[in-house]
């Protein structure tokens, strides 16, 4: 199926597309993961474990979730070091 008649079938929403995707290579932009490995001192493992526990998430999952706030908190008001706000992106 051609683009311009996916997107009219989409649009027309008279039809399921699902069945006109191929799900098994479909993946989030953005999303690709990239395994790191970070020394953190003991007290802060505990402190982020103790976080973890109280709100029921992993730690892997507390600390995906307040890195992206703050990277998201200062993607907004502040340019990277070295670029003005012209040529940030």
């Amino acid at each position: 199926m051609k683009g311009e008649e996916f997107d009219e079938k989409f649009d027309a929403d008279k039809d399921d597309i699902v069945d006109d995707l191929d799900l098994a290579t479909a993946r989030r932009v953005n999303q690709d993961q990239k395994r790191i490995n970070v020394d953190i001192p003991a007290w802060v493992v505990a402190a982020l474990d103790r976080e973890a526990a109280r709100i029921g998430v992993t730690r892997q999952s507390i600390i995906k979730v307040w890195l992206v706030e703050r990277l998201e908190a200062n993607v907004t008001t502040a340019p990277v070091k070295g670029q003005t706000a012209s040529n940030a992106h």
